[in-house]
């Protein structure tokens, strides 16, 4: 028997929708995953085969085989759980199929209950262009559901998500949704910033400062230590002009990939500031990684600062791959069969001493 499911994933900054296709036939027990996926989903049989089992639905005891289309694009992350366990309950006659074009999007635990994956906001933005009106997903991640224009199921389990498939995929609490909704559209309340009336004096510098950020200009503070000037870099933002709201999604896209979006946050409206440490290494400021790459300081810091402190003891390599974000304002990381590239148009300061004792 055939069926066939929805779950997506992400291509560098990129939702990609990806079909699921499940087939139970005739033959020794065995459960054959196929579509080119990586470790994470390979693993999925076993999370997929226990969670079935332990919130009391049938494991058909005869051969499956998954495929994952497109089935020449690699495919990482344990988001398709979810929708694997559907094609596998759908093949085998346990619910039936619907009419309406649904995603699915979760990891499944062994007993049966659901985690939250990265990357959700692209996909579902993938997902509504290309006609979808449903996602089933874990509740952890509904708050970032609810950005996108779609009737989102949040589901602590795999019961729950089952139940929305048999019960017309209708929202618990559509009024609690609905606030949910316009919460996440409004700016997350967020402690007070350094702000420039908090320094007293170095008017000279602020006023550099400010030019900077009226023109988006790189900046270098050399001075002794204990003279502020981390203190100043980390007031800039909030002399910075408000992001668009382009700018807000595309910043919080690159935060919902890389998992570093808060669960119960809406859109990122406050422009990043990041600071990593001199031991960077030039994959973790400029993104990569073994098969899919993923972002890096550079484009974590898209639309905001990315602060240097103590900038000579970087190493000569890591500064080096700063030429190309610096002069185009994005990252391109080939790899065999793609090229990926990432947004990466960041204000750069950079401090240092005077020399090495920091007292000339």
């Amino acid at each position: 028997m055939y069926a066939c499911s929805f779950s997506g994933t992400v291509l560098g900054i990129d939702g990609m929708i990806v079909s699921v296709e499940t087939d139970i036939a005739n033959g020794l027990p065995q459960f054959d995953l196929v579509g080119l996926g990586g470790s994470a989903v390979k693993e999925a049989r076993d999370r997929v085969r226990a969670a079935l089992r332990n919130a009391g639905y049938d494991y058909p005891m005869q051969r499956i085989t998954v495929n994952l289309a497109p089935a020449d694009q690699r495919k990482e992350g344990s988001g398709f759980d979810l929708a694997i366990a559907f094609g596998i309950l759908l093949a085998s006659k346990q619910i039936l199929p619907r009419p309406e074009r649904i995603l699915i999007l979760g990891e499944l635990a062994l007993d049966g209950s659901l985690r939250p994956v990265p990357g959700v906001l692209p996909i579902l933005l993938e997902a509504t262009k290309a006609g979808f009106t449903h996602v089933i997903l874990p509740e952890a991640n509904a708050a970032e559901a609810h950005l996108v224009e779609i009737i989102v199921l949040p589901a602590a389990n795999l019961t729950e998500a089952v139940q929305y498939w048999k019960e017309g995929l209708q929202p618990k609490n559509p009024q609690a949704a609905a606030s949910a909704s316009t919460r996440t559209s409004q700016a997350p309340v967020t402690p007070q910033a350094p702000d420039f009336a908090h320094v007293y004096g170095q008017r000279f510098v602020k006023r550099g400062l400010e030019i900077a950020a009226a023109g988006f200009h790189n900046v270098i503070l050399v001075g002794p230590p204990g003279c502020g000037k981390t203190l100043l870099a980390t007031c800039l933002p909030g002399i910075m002009p408000k992001m668009t709201t382009d700018e807000s999604y595309e910043v919080t896209k690159i935060y919902s990939i890389a998992g570093q979006l808060k669960r119960e946050g809406g859109l990122i409206q406050e422009r990043p500031f990041r600071a990593p440490h001199h031991t960077i290494t030039a994959t973790a400021l400029i993104g990569g990684g073994a098969q899919i790459p993923r972002p890096g300081e550079c484009s974590l810091s898209h639309g905001g600062i990315l602060f240097l402190d103590e900038m000579p003891e970087f190493s000569r390599h890591v500064l080096e791959v700063l030429r190309q974000p610096l002069e185009a304002g994005i990252v391109t990381i080939g790899r065999a069969k793609q090229v990926f590239s990432f947004p990466a148009r960041f204000l750069l300061i950079g401090s240092c001493n005077p020399c090495p004792c920091g007292f000339f």
